[in-house]
């Protein structure tokens, strides 16, 4: 990045960390944008420059995470099948986590805490994961040649959104805690179902036996 890029990444950061420090200390609802904006010593304009929002704030994190796992299910290949194409773009969302440095980490947790203790965060933050989780569908969809409204891929995206909701956990530890639900609840999940779980193409007309 040039300067300009990471003069804009300085500011954008402590946005985030003046909020997340105000609302875990004075609360969600008490918190004003103006406040936030006092704290990193800029202008309420200029907050808006970078978020629409104090609720963007923090679900921006949630966010940036649901976008690298979408590009990298995007770049499995597609003869993979869904669902461990699915795990295996976890698997590298969670690497990057585990590649955070002590700053970084912790300001993820304190997102995550922020999140599941707000009502308001909580309501926004299941529209972010159904709107994520429609795009995920389209894309399994697209992998199986099928319709995102056909049930096949719609179980499977729940299936895996249901075990990424229990990884992500009310009161994540850290970020190892995260990794070790995800290693425990995916070797639940393969041992569950066949070796790559998949589920045949629909036959075509002329493929289809008779009704009987």
């Amino acid at each position: 990045m040039g300067l300009r890029e990471r003069k804009k990444e300085r500011t954008r950061t402590a946005l985030i960390d003046a909020a997340l420090e105000l609302f875990l200390s004075k609360g969600y609802e008490a918190t004003t944008v103006d406040q936030i904006a006092a704290r990193v010593d800029v202008s309420p304009r200029t907050f808006f420059r970078y978020f629409a929002s104090k609720e963007e704030i923090p679900l921006s994190l949630a966010a940036e995470q649901h976008e690298h796992l979408l590009a990298e299910l995007r770049g499995r290949p597609d003869g993979e099948p869904p669902f461990t194409a699915l795990l295996e773009a976890m698997e590298s969302m969670l690497g990057t986590l585990r590649g955070l440095d002590d700053t970084e980490a912790a300001r993820f947790l304190q997102t995550q805490e922020l999140i599941h203790g707000t009502p308001a965060l909580v309501s926004a933050y299941l529209r972010l994961i159904s709107d994520n989780e429609r795009m995920l569908v389209a894309e399994v969809a697209r992998r199986q040649g099928t319709e995102p409204g056909e049930l096949h891929p719609r179980f499977v995206v729940s299936l895996f959104t249901g075990l990424g909701l229990m990884c992500f956990g009310r009161d994540p530890e850290d970020v190892a805690v995260i990794t070790q639900r995800f290693d425990q609840l995916r070797a639940l999940a393969e041992g569950s179902l066949r070796p790559g779980w998949d589920m045949p193409a629909r036959p075509s007309a002329e493929e289809a036996e008779p009704v009987r």
